[in-house]
């Protein structure tokens, strides 16, 4: 039997065992494929992603093409935060474009939401594209090839390592010398190790937490989830700029969408409540320097992530806060925050 790759997916073994003791156990993506191969050449122009903002496994993919400089040359659609419910005639639980839709914590609709403009058809659910292939998966990111009308990806860490292995042939608008290696060969080991602990720890221990019904699940993954944070924090402490050291790389991009919405969003939904971020000095001004780097707020929002995570807790009701030491990402543009903690 093939190993899963543990900074990627989580072994499957006994998972409905594990799901109905109340486990929450993240399913693996099915679609695999990779730019570089025969069937999909990089090109400019020919690649599309489609994403929804409140998904952290998307929000790896929005960064990987700001920060790459693809985003004149890789298409995206935006799926509306709010999956259908019970009374759709689909079905419920399924991503949809709806730009139009005005959810009742903003009062008028979210800009960043798109119908679907590359497969064709006008798509109003992700699940018809994944339907077309014969496939009954419903998730999100999608790396979709315009050309063939095939899905090329839908594991995320995937398709943003292919993302950097090919900014240049994809149309990347940054010269080399301005672009991030975020898998640089001389720290490919010493990035998948951290990888590891990230994803098991951090990325999917926060829906351990949140997701899990089990209590000495939801306690494991909790302490799991701040040893690591501790871990990291020491590890910053040596006034290097980000994880790997001076540059930005793939670790930091992995572990910048689960911090970015552990304050605002985690710390309650996810009852992840023993700190925050902010308590942490060298991680807080490691999120700001992150957030500072260009096309990296653009790469999310949280009204998205905010009525995607709240909008599916058992009363549906929006949580307005934190307000201090002032709003979320407004607090992002401050490190000097954390030194009045």
């Amino acid at each position: 039997m093939t190993q899963p790759n543990t900074a990627t997916e989580e072994s499957q073994a006994d998972i409905d065992a594990r799901r109905a003791s109340g486990e929450f156990v993240r399913g693996v993506s099915g679609f695999r494929g990779a730019i570089g191969a025969d069937d999909f050449p990089p090109e400019p122009n020919r690649y599309h992603l489609y994403v929804a903002l409140n998904c952290p496994w998307c929000h790896r993919v929005t960064l990987a093409r700001n920060v790459l400089g693809l985003a004149d040359s890789i298409t995206l659609n935006v799926a509306f935060p709010s999956r259908t419910d019970a009374d759709d005639p689909s079905g419920e639980n399924l991503w949809q474009f709806a730009p139009d839709k005005v959810p009742a914590y903003t009062g008028h609709p979210l800009p960043e939401c798109t119908l679907d403009t590359a497969s064709g058809h006008n798509f109003r659910l992700v699940k018809s594209l994944y339907e077309r292939e014969g496939s009954d998966e419903k998730s999100v990111p999608v790396l979709f090839d315009k050309q063939s009308g095939r899905i090329v990806s839908n594991e995320s860490a995937e398709i943003v390592r292919m993302l950097n292995t090919h900014a240049a042939a994809l149309g990347s608008h940054l010269p080399e010398h301005a672009r991030p290696d975020l898998y640089p060969a001389a720290l490919a080991s010493d990035i998948d190790a951290l990888n590891t602990l990230i994803f098991n720890t951090i990325n999917n221990g926060a829906y351990k937490a949140g997701f899990s019904s089990d209590q000495a699940v939801y306690a494991a993954a909790f302490e799991q989830y701040f040893d690591t944070l501790n871990t990291l924090e020491n590890r910053l402490s040596d006034g290097r700029a980000f994880l790997m050291g001076d540059a930005f790389t793939e670790v930091d991009l992995r572990l910048y969408p689960t911090l970015y919405r552990h304050d605002p969003i985690y710390y309650v939904r996810m009852k992840l409540n023993g700190a925050r971020v902010l308590d942490y000095p060298n991680l807080w001004r490691w999120l700001c320097r992150v957030y500072a780097i260009p096309g990296v707020p653009e790469s999310n929002s949280l009204d998205h992530c905010k009525i995607g995570y709240f909008g599916r807790s058992w009363n549906g009701t929006i949580a307005l806060g934190p307000i201090l030491p002032m709003g979320y990402p407004e607090a992002y543009q401050h490190p000097a925050l954390a030194d009045d903690v």
